[in-house]
């Protein structure tokens, strides 16, 4: 009685680790959606591309039962409101390492929209992740250029856009100070070479001046 016991305690803890990762995935699949524009059907339907639900009865329960939350979750993220967290954040984060030593041209600004800072240096100048974490979108978009973020610990996202170059691709592990990409011009918003920086922490947007130091 005691095994059995245990074996259910073990596979009621086995199936809520399943769950987690399958949410997990999801998350990160919405995250490269959204920093890639993309707002088409497949955005919504991103949960097919998952391959721990395949021959698995069980998991597409789940997923019926996430799908609501993700067929919304463009317009929730349209609507949500962009604050800065309280001071007891910076107890959370890790230290973070400066991706690029120059000046901010422009800073952080909810009211105009402005997510991140611009940070002005030399041309080919390398870009470095502030901490150690996983990449989970590298690519280009129409209207920021060459884009790469990295998933870091304590839910924490870095993100870089208008880099001349990509050095990392997607799931690759990434240390602290390591170079990821080069700075550049590209993508439709840019008015000359810079990089601009951005740091999310559980889905809100901070100033990562108030956090690194460039």
């Amino acid at each position: 009685m005691e095994t059995n016991r245990q074996f259910v305690e073990l596979s009621t803890k086995v199936d809520s680790l399943e769950k987690s990762v399958i949410v997990k995935d999801i998350f990160i699949k919405r995250i490269q959606y959204i920093l890639s524009g993309d707002t088409t059907e497949e955005f919504v339907n991103i949960e097919r591309d998952i391959n721990i639900t395949q021959n698995d009865p069980g998991n597409e329960t789940e997923l019926k039962r996430i799908n609501p939350i993700d067929s919304q979750f463009r317009a929730e993220f349209d609507e949500m409101d962009f604050s800065t967290l309280e001071n007891d954040v910076e107890e959370e984060l890790p230290f973070l390492f400066s991706p690029i030593s120059g000046y901010v041209s422009q800073s952080y600004n909810l009211n105009e929209n402005h997510l991140g800072v611009d940070i002005v240096t030399k041309d080919n100048e390398p870009v470095k992740c502030v901490t150690d974490g996983t990449v989970i979108f590298a690519d280009w978009t129409r209207e920021y250029g060459y884009v790469i973020a990295v998933q870091h610990r304590s839910n924490l996202i870095s993100v870089y856009k208008h880099n001349a170059k990509l050095l990392k691709k997607v799931g690759n592990f990434v240390g602290e100070g390591e170079i990821i990409s080069i700075i550049g011009n590209s993508g439709e918003l840019t008015d000359g070479p810079h990089l601009h920086f951005e740091l999310w922490y559980n889905g809100s947007s901070l100033n990562p001046e108030e956090f690194v130091l460039f």
